[in-house]
């Protein structure tokens, strides 16, 4: 049973990953056919080469490359730009190519949907003869602290934009959600910490900031403060023609905050955008999924701030078919979405995570499920948001490249995104385009002839892949240690996000794996710096 079950798991982190990605066992094969071509050494330089060098088959910490992939929402980015951060500022080279890695990092989510968790590896390292230890969270006199401390290294996935992370943790307990059993109850930075991480992130070249956690309405409520002060704090240091956005927030963490959010929404350097999932539309599907709010709190909130904050963007999420939704539950969810014709809406069909309450509850028919996905899905498809908007004029920042590489990707006042073209004078700049073209999820615009290209960064960007906030404190503790990669520093900071998984396999599979001293010293430099609610160590 312990050897099939781990089967399963390497099966489902193979298919996670691209088909066409070259795998550490195929390179392995590759190495291994090489024949050496002999050659005349001077022999007592030969002598002390092999005395400095280490035996063949060693592998030395901190030379290594090593590919991250991530997965889920803009918190569990910044987390994993933190793990990048810190093996770079260590001596290890992290790579965009999958097949030229000598080890694989993978960030998990496992909120809502099927994923591959740190649970399941929980258990293959202990089937596997690996001890496995679960540490506890970080407290200051019974007070459990924030994540990690935000000067630390890190690679911004775009140079351009900076995450933080402005809590961890949530004070629900939704019945679906395994963010509970990952971060915990809520933590807050303070307000002085996240103005001095902003500050930082514009002195590096960093034009766009996104605030994220689980809920950031839910922000302060643990430290005697509030969301709106800290967005006060962060708006003053903004500099002109530079965008704050905002992360999720659930209703019941607004609602008292409404009037003052309309303002700050209304601020020039604020995105007049907000993320507020609803769920359903249903009053008793909410209170199944224990959501504490009705629907008439989500409208309550919607009305208010498309009143007070024109043309504001809403984005939402709904969940289709939760235990126990029928019919007329589902139909109320339609109704909603065709009323307020959100421009943003992400559609999840119900998975039960493997121990929330919501798994116990008898489930609806699978076929069900699949059917009321597809509906609500063709209602969102049935109407054009940004058709009208055809023939405007509007000031957008460009921050990066479409997927398809045909394009910059800019966004508008309201967070919508503008194709333009590819100009490299435009990377990075606040723009003037008019409106030509509009598509479900984008509009095309035509940057004016006599507008002028603002740049809003106060520096020049940091290169990609270039490590941001290599302090001195840091450096300095990099020489305490030794070279990089053959220590960790004294002190762990950082409280993960969901699940993290360094690819460490069995013993059967180790042709798979990098040798064991790699996955050692990874694990243990990671385990230094994220002590998290569940962490994973192998001894």
């Amino acid at each position: 049973m312990p050897s099939a079950s781990c089967d399963t798991l390497l099966e489902d982190i193979e298919d996670i990953v691209s088909q066409e990605d070259s795998k550490p066992q195929e390179r392995h094969f590759v190495r291994r056919d090489v024949v050496p071509k002999a050659r005349r050494r001077n022999t007592q330089k030969y002598l002390q080469e092999e005395e400095d060098s280490p035996p063949s088959d060693s592998t030395i910490p901190g030379i290594q490359k090593i590919w991250i992939r991530t997965w889920g929402c803009s918190h569990n980015n910044s987390d994993g730009e933190y793990m990048a951060g810190q093996l770079a500022a260590y001596g290890y080279k992290i790579t965009e190519n999958a097949s030229d890695a000598d080890l694989w990092l993978l960030n998990s989510c496992t909120v809502k949907n099927p994923c591959v968790t740190l649970a399941n590896v929980y258990l293959c390292a202990s089937f596997e003869g690996h001890s496995v230890r679960l540490l506890g969270q970080k407290k200051d006199n019974g007070k459990r602290l924030g994540g990690a401390r935000l000067d630390l290294p890190k690679i911004r996935k775009n140079p351009l934009i900076e995450i933080i992370s402005i809590n961890t943790g949530c004070l629900n307990a939704c019945t679906y959600c395994k963010t509970k059993h990952a971060r915990g109850n809520l933590a807050s930075y303070p307000i002085d910490e996240l103005v001095d991480r902003a500050k930082q992130s514009f002195q590096e070249g960093v034009c766009e900031i996104w605030l994220t956690s689980e809920d950031t309405g839910a922000y302060g409520r643990d430290i005697g403060t509030d969301l709106p002060t800290l967005l006060w704090k962060l708006v003053e240091v903004i500099p002109e023609g530079a965008m704050l956005r905002l992360g999720m927030t659930n209703p019941p963490y607004i609602l008292e905050h409404l009037e003052e959010m309309a303002k700050i929404l209304n601020h020039p350097r604020v995105y007049a955008f907000l993320h507020v999932p609803v769920q359903s539309a249903s009053d008793s599907v909410l209170m199944e999924m224990k959501r504490e709010y009705c629907v008439a709190d989500f409208k309550r909130v919607v009305d208010f701030l498309k009143e007070k904050v024109p043309g504001i963007t809403i984005a939402t999420d709904i969940i289709c078919g939760f235990p126990g939704e029928t019919d007329q539950d589902f139909q109320e969810t339609v109704k909603l979405v065709e009323e307020y014709k959100f421009p943003s809406l992400f559609i999840n069909q119900f998975y039960p995570r493997p121990g929330t309450p919501a798994a116990k509850i008898e489930q609806v028919p699978a076929q069900v499920k699949k059917q009321r996905t597809k509906d609500l899905s063709r209602v969102f498809h049935s109407y054009s948001p940004y058709h009208h908007k055809i023939g405007e004029r509007q000031q957008v920042l460009v921050t990066e490249e479409s997927f398809d590489s045909k394009f910059y990707v800019a966004h508008n006042r309201f967070y919508e995104q503008v194709l333009v073209p590819k100009n490299p004078a435009f990377m990075g700049k606040m723009v003037e385009v008019d409106i030509y073209e509009s598509g479900k999820h984008f509009m095309k615009g035509r940057p004016v002839s006599d507008a002028r290209v603002y740049t809003p960064s106060i520096s020049k960007p940091l290169a990609k892949g270039e490590v941001s906030g290599l302090t001195k404190e840091f450096r300095n503790g990099l020489g305490n240690h030794g070279s990089p990669g053959s220590h960790t520093p004294a002190a762990s900071q950082h409280d993960s996000a969901s699940s993290r998984m360094a690819l460490r396999m069995p013993r059967r599979h180790q042709d798979w794996a990098p040798r064991t001293a790699v996955g050692l010293a990874l694990l243990a430099l990671l385990l230094a710096f994220f002590v998290k609610v569940y962490n994973l160590e192998y001894n």
